[in-house]
């Protein structure tokens, strides 16, 4: 491996920059040879798309984990030890601590693998491959499908697909994703691995400095990481926790540089999960800014002040409720963030600008208006729409599900339609209730009915 190569790794898909020149935007691994792998290498990349993606052979996407459902992760040493960041970690971590033994506060360091703490939930996936189904999908379906009928249909195209992909491996999963607003379609195959544990982890005073729970900004002032290690069979396989497995022989790692970075050096993020709102419209930027982001910053202030002030008062509500309080801090943040520069940087007058040069284009060609000159109109419509019940949406989804006793109840909803379908079926209502069962000890454990009955009258 190149050492020369600072490999930063977010939430995002793939982005590359220098101090000099930035190419802004998410690219998909599998095309990055043919369409950025020339332009990344004048920008100073010294490897090829090849060492970044490669199913015959160990490449970085073999060094790159999904962490924990909601994060990236990456692999740096042989031995399969994991580095993420200390608010991707904290959920596993909260669960592994007590009273007597509060990790949150005072951090924890294995001093032997064998001190390692299997942690509660936590797997972690690599990915195995992406493949292009976009015929696979398009042969399903048929341009004069309305869109309803169309969302209808792709869950049960999705499904096959996922199923002929994974089947035979009780450790791969799959889905299948809409790219481009639904002109192509892929399939992502993962490996699933499920024993994994907790390494180490500063105290919450360094690895959440200042109490601002918080990525959105830089430079960070915290100590934000967090160590975990995965464990196999001896034969290397995947498998459920068990104290005869051993770590992972990492098929691929990267080492860490502590020599810093100087100004040209190439640098490129890469990870989990990777979306993108840069193609929104105006109408959508100003149904944000006026109505549902001011909406979600009033009602998640009041849900922090409820935690914060249960916390302070009880050392065991704030352990229990940790990682929701910085779930939820998490995005508040962001949004006060996002509205700000959205305003800064004019956005909705950009966006206003392209979208009338695109306007400018289609009158300047009569085909052209046959086929799009309705669109624009009807992406505004469409808004105004929705600007109706925007705030209706955020109230429900914040209020009503921001108080939790409510949203598990609604989790239950997939097994009250099994039971009332016309043929139910007895497989299908057994595994969905027994699924249910294996939540509830978890649920209830970072639970406190005393906290959420202050949520819902106010909320």
């Amino acid at each position: 491996m190149n050492h020369k190569l600072r490999l930063f790794l977010t939430a995002f898909a793939l982005f590359f920059t220098t101090m000099l020149h930035a190419d802004e935007g998410m690219w998909l691994l599998s095309t990055l040879k043919q369409l950025n792998e020339a332009d990344m290498q004048k920008m100073g990349f010294k490897l090829t798309a090849d060492d970044i993606y490669n199913i015959n052979k160990s490449s970085m996407k073999d060094g790159i984990i999904h962490f924990g459902g909601g994060c990236t992760g990456e692999i740096v040493s042989p031995d399969g030890l994991i580095l993420t960041n200390h608010h991707c970690g904290l959920d596993y971590i909260q669960s592994l601590s007590s009273l007597d033994h509060d990790y949150l506060t005072n951090g924890f360091w294995a001093t032997a693998r064998d001190k390692e703490l299997p942690a509660p939930g936590l797997s972690v996936k690599f990915l195995i491959r992406m493949e292009d189904v976009t015929q696979k999908v398009k042969a399903e379906i048929s341009d004069t499908l309305s869109e309803a009928d169309l969302q209808a249909k792709l869950p049960g195209i999705y499904s096959k697909l996922t199923k002929e992909a994974t089947a035979g491996n009780e450790f791969y999963t799959a889905d299948v994703r809409a790219m481009y607003g639904g002109n192509e379609y892929f399939l992502f195959v993962y490996e699933r691995y499920e024993d994994v544990r907790l390494v180490g982890t500063p105290p919450m005073s360094i690895g959440n400095f200042g109490g601002d729970t918080d990525n959105w900004m830089w430079p960070r002032q915290t100590g934000d990481f967090s160590m975990f290690r995965i464990y196999t069979t001896p034969d290397g396989k995947p498998a459920k926790y068990a104290k005869e497995n051993v770590p992972l022989k990492s098929k691929y790692y990267f080492p860490v540089s502590i020599k810093g970075v100087k100004e040209g050096d190439f640098a490129m993020i890469m990870g989990y999960p990777g979306r993108t709102d840069r193609y929104a419209t105006s109408y959508s930027i100003e149904n944000g800014l006026d109505i549902t982001s001011p909406s979600l910053v009033k009602l998640r202030t009041k849900r922090l002040d409820v935690i914060n002030n249960a916390m302070a008062d009880n050392d065991a509500i704030r352990i229990k409720y940790q990682a929701k309080r910085n779930q939820v801090s998490n995005y508040w943040k962001y949004f006060i963030g996002q509205q700000k520069q959205l305003k800064r940087m004019k956005v909705v007058e950009q966006k206003r600008n392209l979208e009338n040069q695109f306007t400018t284009w289609v009158n300047a060609d009569k085909k052209r208006r046959l086929h799009y000159g309705f669109v624009m109109g009807n992406l505004q419509q469409s808004y105004d729409n929705a600007r109706k019940y925007a705030k209706l949406r955020v109230y429900t989804s914040e209020a009503l599900m921001g108080t939790e006793i409510l949203r598990y109840a609604f989790s239950f909803s997939a097994l009250d339609k099994a039971l009332n379908e016309k043929e139910p079926n007895a497989d299908d209502i057994k595994a969905k209730a027994a699924m249910l069962k294996s939540r509830v000890e978890d649920y209830f454990e970072e639970y406190d009915a005393g906290v959420d009955q202050k949520f819902l009258p106010f909320l």
